[in-house]
């Protein structure tokens, strides 16, 4: 994992860009600092362990002091100290992060069938909820009192290559645009639902038969949850967000042309703008857009 460095410091996603340093020097670990010859970048590697990643681009890293760094290990969950630059294990095992808290220095994760959160400074960890069958959580709510999530509901069963085919048990696909194809004519029933991290409560916000996928609760506004259509993008009306009474359901982005189709959406720090990548058409002409869910504006 690493830090370019042209004046300001910008986060890496992976180990990634070390690969040519290591070959380069017989399977030695990158120097902790270089110059990109192509840029001009001082690079800073921050971690000692190979295979250790940032997480998603979406998903906040960072505790609410904005003091430590979470990011994962093939061991498990580790915290950077952003002014010392030393690490320490905060999680072990097969586990896979949900987010860094913004309020309090816990990290969110799933262990097995259930979610868990783990004190980054302290250690204590706390098993919140399990699971419901077929479901996972993906989010933390700004205020980290809820968290939100997906399944299926009813015998309808996903993508799975080791059982025997069930009712409404999809094969598995030869490449991912065939499984996007399937999976969304599948039309399998799903319910959005919310946890609350105090008592474990599980509550159904709203229930379709579209795909519902990409979840993110606004990083400032507690009770704004945007979620999306899955599939091809082409045949999706994709982002939405809804309040967590399960009110408001409003569509972000509406199209304007056969073949336009929006994505890769996340939120802007200030929870004010939605930005996204819009294509009009598909594959032609490229924009980063934002829509103010205040105001509605376009940008």
């Amino acid at each position: 994992m690493h830090w370019t460095m042209p004046g300001t410091i910008v986060a890496a996603a992976t180990l990634c860009a070390a690969i040519p340093a290591i070959s380069q020097t017989g399977g030695q670990p990158p120097p902790r600092t270089w110059i990109d010859a192509e840029t001009g970048h001082r690079i800073v590697r921050l971690t000692n362990e190979p295979g250790s990643a940032s997480l998603y681009f979406n998903q906040n890293g960072y505790t609410a002091d904005s003091l430590k760094m979470v990011y994962t290990t093939p061991e498990g969950i580790s915290a950077l100290d952003l002014a010392t630059r030393t690490a320490k294990p905060v999680v072990t095992g097969r586990v896979r992060v949900i987010v860094t808290g913004r309020k309090t220095p816990n990290v969110y994760y799933t262990r097995g069938n259930a979610v868990y959160s783990t004190n980054v400074d302290t250690g204590a960890t706390r098993e919140i909820a399990k699971l419901p069958p077929r479901g996972s959580v993906v989010t933390v709510n700004a205020d980290e009192t809820l968290m939100a999530g997906t399944y299926i509901e009813g015998d309808g069963q996903d993508y799975n290559a080791d059982r025997p085919q069930q009712p409404q048990q999809l094969d598995q696909p030869v490449n991912k645009g065939q499984m996007m194809e399937e999976r969304l004519a599948a039309h399998l029933p799903m319910a959005l639902f919310t946890i609350n991290t105090t008592t474990g409560e599980s509550r159904v916000l709203h229930r379709a038969t579209d795909w519902l996928n990409h979840l993110e609760f606004s990083p400032t506004d507690p009770s704004l949850l945007m979620f999306c259509h899955e599939g091809p993008w082409h045949k999706v009306d994709r982002i939405w967000t809804i309040r967590t009474d399960g009110s408001q359901i409003t569509l972000v982005h509406h199209r304007t042309m056969t073949m336009e189709i929006a994505g890769h959406e996340f939120w802007s720090a200030d929870g004010k703008t939605i930005w996204y990548d819009l294509q009009t058409p598909h594959g032609e002409v490229f924009w980063l857009a934002g829509y103010n869910v205040e105001t509605g504006a376009r940008t």
